[in-house]
């Protein structure tokens, strides 16, 4: 009895550690956003993309930072979808914020360059705070709103976690699908080309060896 009590402690405590770990794997995942650091020279373009799938909440603050407050450079900025549609533009800007939610799954690429009225002959440096999906969902919001708190919402933020991976390997299988059709189609080209190129080979062979044959009977050489 006091063995089967023990094995069964060890077994709440070998959960309780299995939980605690899948939580701060989570968290570490997407609890934490890092920012984007980009160094513009006084020409050019830097772009920073991320592939997303479809159906996904984005959200992007950036500022230019600068030593001297009393001069800033502005620059501008362009965000555009995989298939090229306009979602976000900007000029002569110093900070902004782009926010939106994916119809397309591809690169999203969001480009800034300086604009041409920056004196400076040096770099200009962007800060860029970039989130999708469950890292850019305004927690405090739904908090107030459904009235949860302390690990009721940390619970929520798990529950939204664990959706977002499901989403994502979703996402990755049907890519790995996608990519699995296209192989195959390729291959069955490639071998078609290939029988065709064949073909052809020994059709031209055979053409040449006639002609040849024409040619030396014409000479009367055989």
């Amino acid at each position: 009895m006091r063995t089967t009590r023990m094995l069964g402690a060890n077994v709440r405590r070998g959960e309780a550690l299995c939980s605690l770990v899948a939580i701060l794997c989570t968290t570490m995942l997407f609890g934490v956003s890092e920012g984007i650091w980009l160094n513009l020279p006084p020409t050019g373009t830097k772009c920073v993309s991320e592939e997303i799938h479809n159906n996904v909440v984005v959200l992007a603050d950036y500022v230019v930072v600068s030593d001297d407050h009393s001069r800033i450079p502005t620059i501008s900025v362009k965000v555009t979808s995989p298939y090229g549609n306009k979602l976000h533009q900007k000029e002569n800007v110093t900070y902004g914020q782009f926010a939106f939610t994916t119809t397309e799954a591809g690169n999203y690429l969001a480009c800034f360059w300086v604009d041409g009225g920056h004196q400076g002959s040096g770099d200009v440096s962007v800060n860029i705070d970039w989130k999708t999906g469950i890292q850019a969902k305004d927690w405090d919001s739904v908090a107030r709103k459904e009235k949860i708190e302390g690990v009721e919402l940390e619970l929520r933020k798990l529950e939204g976690a664990v959706e977002a991976i499901h989403e994502n390997l979703l996402y990755l299988k049907n890519r790995e699908a996608d990519m699995r059709t296209v192989s195959e189609t390729t291959n069955a080209r490639v071998a078609w080309f290939s029988i065709m190129s064949l073909g052809v080979c020994i059709l031209v062979s055979v053409l040449q060896l006639w002609h040849l044959k024409r040619f030396f009977q014409k000479k009367k050489l055989i």
